[in-house]
């Protein structure tokens, strides 16, 4: 039967090539308009650590002076170097680290190629269970260890593009990294990596691309290096480095990993006496509200979607209904012109159930010619969207998943379309239609 009514659709198809191609365009713009929109609002709301997301939490302290604080006010989104210090000593999660990110010039002479003219590129200072609670993919290497960042080593894990810039993509373990006029030993060497949203920091944009060379916190204050992302200072520093140990700024991110919720608990109250005890020592001065957020809820609270990409999403929707409404009136105009051929079959003994199944399928073939040309359709309309300068347009590429939710897409809106028409024409009396032959 499936069969049968698939032949009678394409001769159907080929009867009516204009209404066909109508009809075609109409499915396909109204979807590729919709999985544009949506591939790009699923790459930048997607959970970007999915396996791992609910057991690592951002931490927030409220060490800020009480000058304008109100009630419910929010903690600083990151933390002074003086409290991150203690709670990465406490060591009180399963891992942690505390970080910034930073650009930094780079010596390509330092690597051996003195042809090539310095640059710059993006940095990140931090400590040694970066690369293992992240889970940042090693290509050669490894990264260094607790004891590196206690003595302050020169030790550095670069990206897989500066590896390929500086030393031609070979294994460059061991070799020379020079940034600004310090040089670096290469202990490991990453894989194309690009967490997206750049959850675990914020502050330089949440699509931001991650950095090229990563190097111990403490070897970059011991050096000066200095960092980029937001500071926040609530107290005169009196002319003493903002990144100092007391300095009444918050310009680090600090991040736990928590593997069971009784750890979480435990940590949660620590961070609750942590508070006390440092306001009973007089350097906190607004009432203990830590914050532990996991990384969607940390992506939530702080909007990391633009809303001018939701807005995006609904009018596309809205589009396609537009196209579906369209579709609907074609189809109910092409089964009105073969009310005729519908008679017959009804006088010949066909059963409604069977004249509705048949321009139920009709749609539906309509529906999968329709997704692959949306298919390609969205493909352009992605290409387009990576023409744009935003941090976020390289992301927007067609996965598995949303490959087959536009061919899903299409196949749904086309039977939802057929619906009406399908249900009309069943409904076509014969004696009526046999008269007027």
């Amino acid at each position: 039967m499936l069969t049968y009514c698939l032949q009678l659709a394409l001769r159907a198809f080929r009867s009516h090539r204009g209404l066909t191609a109508l009809m075609l365009l109409s499915i396909a713009m109204g979807v590729a308009a919709c999985m544009t929109t949506l591939t790009l609002f699923h790459v930048m709301s997607g959970d970007p650590i999915p396996h791992k997301s609910g057991r690592l939490f951002n931490v927030q302290l409220d060490a800020e002076s009480k000058r304008g604080w109100k009630p419910g006010d929010e903690p600083p989104l990151q933390l002074t170097r003086f409290d991150a210090e203690t709670l990465l000593r406490d060591a009180r999660g399963v891992r942690q680290v505390m970080m910034t990110g930073a650009f930094i010039a780079v010596d390509p002479a330092g690597s051996g190629d003195a042809a090539q003219p310095p640059f710059f590129t993006g940095g990140r200072w931090t400590s040694s269970e970066f690369f293992a609670m992240f889970e940042a993919p090693f290509r050669f290497g490894t990264g260094w260890t607790a004891a590196d960042d206690t003595a302050q080593a020169r030790v550095a894990v670069i990206s897989s593009e500066l590896n390929d810039r500086l030393f031609g993509g070979q294994d460059s373990r061991g070799k020379t990294v020079r940034l600004r006029d310090k040089d670096f030993i290469v202990l490991g060497v990453l894989r194309p990596w690009r967490p997206a949203p750049h959850y675990f920091d914020l502050t330089l944009g949440p699509y931001a691309k991650p950095a090229d060379v990563y190097i111990p916190l403490s070897t970059s204050l011991s050096l000066r290096f200095g960092g980029a992302g937001t500071m926040d200072c609530w107290d005169r520093t009196d002319g003493q480095d903002p990144r100092s140990l007391n300095a009444p700024c918050a310009w680090l991110q600090y991040w736990v990993q928590l593997d069971t919720p009784q750890q979480v608990a435990d940590y949660k109250t620590y961070l609750m006496q942590y508070s006390d005890q440092q306001r009973e020592a007089g350097r906190f001065e607004r009432p203990s509200n830590p914050h532990l957020s996991s990384v969607m809820t940390w992506l939530s609270h702080r909007q990391v979607v633009p809303s001018d990409v939701k807005l995006q999403v609904w009018l596309a929707f809205g589009f396609l209904v537009v196209c579906l409404t369209n579709t609907v009136g074609l189809l109910l105009a092409k089964c009105l012109r073969r009310s005729a051929e519908i008679g017959v079959r009804r006088a010949l003994g066909a059963p409604r159930r069977q004249i509705f199944l048949q321009f139920l399928v009709e749609a539906g073939a309509l529906g999968v010619a329709g997704g692959l040309l949306g298919l390609l359709l969205t493909w352009g309309g992605l290409w387009v969207v990576r023409q744009n300068p935003a941090e976020y347009a390289q992301l927007a590429r067609l996965d598995w998943e949303m490959l087959a939710a536009t061919l899903a897409l299409s196949l749904l809106a086309s039977v939802l379309a057929g619906l009406l028409p399908a249900w009309r024409a069943c409904q076509i009396t014969p004696a009526i239609q046999l008269k007027t032959q």
